[in-house]
């Protein structure tokens, strides 16, 4: 990154925005925003965290939430940054700024799944290097062959 990115809590504003950077990605077809953001703009989504860059719009798009019945447990459902802007620390610096939020709200660990196919090497590798380990992995849980990695990083 040339200059240090801000971040701030999503508006129900930065909707288009945010389909556009998923729209870059393969993670999931970009309407699912709609409902995935749904309670957490109407205010209903209790201790879920929504960040994303500040002004000029949002490239990027972080989605974390706690874990019921645990005590300071969070998950990273969804980290995305639009294609035009990869590979220059936006990502890392988001994930910083997610686990220093939750950390700051008490919370203690930080779990992130993804797959264990040869198209996620580098989501693996750049959770690694963040400072997570891999925790479990769940055989044949996509599909066959394919495994859900989940890794953990302690916060606090």
């Amino acid at each position: 990154m040339d200059a240090p990115m801000t971040f701030r809590a999503v508006r129900a504003d930065d909707l288009p925005a945010l389909k556009a950077v998923i729209e870059t990605t393969t993670l999931f077809p970009s309407e699912m925003l709609d409902g995935m953001l749904a309670a957490y703009i109407a205010g209903t989504s209790g201790d879920d965290l929504w960040l994303t860059t500040a002004e000029p719009l949002p490239l990027a798009v972080a989605y974390c939430v706690r874990e019921p019945l645990t005590a300071g447990t969070c998950n990273l459902l969804l980290i995305a940054v639009h294609a035009s802007q990869r590979r220059r620390g936006l990502g890392r610096a988001l994930l910083d700024h997610v686990e220093a939020t939750l950390a700051a709200r008490g919370d203690r660990l930080l779990l992130v799944d993804t797959s264990s196919d040869a198209a996620f090497d580098g989501t693996r590798e750049f959770y690694r290097r963040a400072g997570y380990e891999e925790e479990a992995r769940i055989r044949d849980y996509y599909q066959d062959g394919d495994a859900k990695v989940t890794f953990r990083k302690r916060l606090r």
